[in-house]
């Protein structure tokens, strides 16, 4: 009755394309708080940098406007192709939870039928030791 255990996760880690992996990693960096400071710091030292008299982007920063519009683009597509992926493995759990009660019931019930065929043995036990039972002897009798 023992089934081999497999570890689902590392089987379709294996299974990763490049890109997919690529896209996990962009994810899993964006959306993180060291992302956050370090977008921050960049933009802060953009604009001090581009205040000066020799700036390359002067105010309004059209430049820097142009490149977090790209960012943003980058952004939905990544995030995209990570929510698609989030989708496509929590349908394979999904599925993966399903066969795994699939295969429990069907071991429980294997096991009630075990536990009822016991319990209508120890019903006849009980019967035919009852059947075979001594009577006993009541008090102020002797038995002869």
């Amino acid at each position: 009755m023992n089934r081999p255990t497999t570890n689902w996760h590392s089987t379709h880690q294996a299974g990763l394309t490049r890109g997919e992996r690529a896209a996990d990693r962009l994810r899993n960096g964006m959306g993180s708080w060291r992302f956050v400071g370090g977008f921050l710091a960049f933009m802060v030292l953009w604009s001090i940098a581009n205040t000066f008299d020799l700036a390359w982007d002067p105010y309004p920063f059209i430049l820097l406007n142009l490149f977090l519009s790209m960012l943003a683009g980058l952004q939905g597509a990544i995030l995209l192709i990570a929510a698609r992926r989030q989708d496509t493995i929590a349908a394979a759990l999904a599925k993966n939870d399903y066969e795994t009660n699939i295969a429990a019931k069907k071991e429980i019930e294997e096991l009630m039928e075990i536990n009822r065929t016991q319990l209508a043995i120890l019903a006849e036990l009980r019967a035919i030791s009852e059947d075979k039972r001594v009577p006993q002897v009541s008090a102020g009798t002797s038995p002869r």
